[in-house]
């Protein structure tokens, strides 16, 4: 089986990760493969913030964490020490889907270096707030933005995840259900 296809069939989401540093290289490669996402019209939208440093990342996990109605002290990206948040214009009316392509081809790089990662919601919330506007403001970000998600990454810790199963009834091939093969 072509190598590519085998590894869209065995990414998994991670909800354990080691606090083993991710090299910058490997963070490049996964950012690459993110502005390589299909995006509507080619626009390249989507904005990538990578968020690493220990005390940052602690303002995701605080302000993700209330948004969930969570304790400060839960982690809501599973101990994962890199974060690559996926945000799009707020005049791109098909930029949540390329955000979301943008989020895909993340997960899909990490798994295929090696890495762990799963896609965290409440970008859209936290991105809402004065201060993760502000944030924006502070990074050199202008104009106005929609948080899509974060892409949590890191080296996995424990036994990979299984895949469950797939549902049934998830494809109808039209042309023979209508008659017009």
């Amino acid at each position: 089986m072509n190598e590519a296809y085998e590894s869209l069939l065995t990414r998994r989401s991670w909800r354990k990760f080691t606090n083993k540093l991710v090299p910058e290289d490997l963070i490049a490669s996964i950012v690459k493969a993110g502005e390589y996402a299909a995006s509507a019209r080619g626009l390249q939208s989507p904005l990538i913030i990578k968020v690493s440093n220990p005390q940052l990342r602690e303002k995701f996990v605080r302000a993700n964490a209330a948004i969930m109605g969570r304790s400060e002290d839960f982690d809501p990206f599973y101990g994962a020490p890199v974060l690559l948040v996926v945000l799009v214009p707020a005049d791109n009316s098909n930029g949540v889907y390329d955000g979301s392509l943008t989020m895909g081809n993340l997960m899909q790089a990490a798994h295929d270096l090696g890495l762990g990662s799963i896609w965290i919601h409440r970008a859209r919330e936290e991105f809402e707030t004065e201060e993760f506007k502000q944030f924006l403001i502070d990074v050199g970000v202008e104009d106005s933005w929609v948080g899509v998600g974060h892409c949590a990454i890191g080296w996995p810790d424990g036994p990979e995840p299984k895949a469950a199963s797939r549902k049934p009834g998830r494809y109808i091939d039209a042309d023979k259900v209508l008659g017009l093969e």
